[in-house]
């Protein structure tokens, strides 16, 4: 891997996140919609402090799988991608600038929702504040890891949407958001130990519960970030120079 290169890839991903206004809304302004929409339903009850930060982990992986797949997909049946990986840029550099990019706009996209939850919504928060941003990025992270990985099995960008509801919708309901993990039949009590967004869920949890928190959600940060690692260095063996 070259730094340079990475740097330039991440920059050039920005440049054209930048350039387009729908892209910016999805990323920044539909999470603090959704977020204010459930505020508003659950308004004089504690059900929203309860699901409230769950989701700040959840919003952002969906998010962050949803635009890097499209993306990724483009620029690879556009042939961008065949023409960058025909320089000296490499497929360790192509992905890595664009999970620094994606990563970058995670820090915005999470400061952004954070503070529109607390401030706006009044989620009452036990743990320290800044870790619900570590977590939100994080898992923003894993959603463009995951991303760039599911990317290399579709032909098109619909195909490449199709792939929420079997990547994304399980981890939805196994979670722990709208029962508790443990409370799941065993099998789906085991399925949900192994799907990065129940660490994620569970360290949000964490810290809308306990003042003392860091060590928990260290751990819980730590397995999101490792699946988001394995997710990269997957999505470097399939990565394809255009669809077929």
């Amino acid at each position: 891997m070259n730094p340079r290169l990475t740097l330039a890839t991440a920059r050039r991903v920005l440049l054209q996140v930048r350039a387009d206004p729908r892209t910016l809304g999805l990323l920044i302004v539909v999470p603090c919609v959704l977020i204010g929409l459930l505020a508003w339903i659950f308004n004089g009850t504690n059900v929203f402090d309860r699901v409230g930060a769950p989701l700040l982990g959840v919003f952002p992986f969906v998010v962050m799988f949803l635009v890097t797949s499209v993306t990724t997909l483009r620029e690879r049946s556009s042939g961008t991608l065949e023409r960058l990986l025909s320089t000296p840029l490499g497929k360790g550099d192509f992905l890595a600038g664009y999970a620094l990019a994606f990563g970058a706009l995670a820090v915005v996209q999470a400061l952004v929702a954070t503070g529109f939850a607390i401030w706006v919504c009044g989620l009452d928060v036990a743990g320290p504040r800044w870790l619900l941003v570590v977590v939100a990025v994080v898992d923003a992270v894993l959603g463009t890891a995951t991303g760039l990985f599911v990317s290399a099995f579709a032909r098109t960008e619909f195909q490449a949407v199709q792939f929420m509801p079997a990547f994304v919708l399980p981890q939805f309901l196994l979670c722990g958001l709208l029962v508790p993990r443990d409370g799941l039949p065993r099998a789906l009590e085991l399925a949900s130990d192994v799907l990065p967004l129940s660490y994620a869920v569970d360290a949000m949890r964490t810290l809308t519960a306990q003042v003392d928190a860091a060590g928990d959600v260290g751990r819980d940060v730590a397995i999101v970030a490792a699946f988001a690692v394995a997710a990269i260095a997957l999505g470097s063996l399939t990565l394809r120079r255009r669809t077929a």
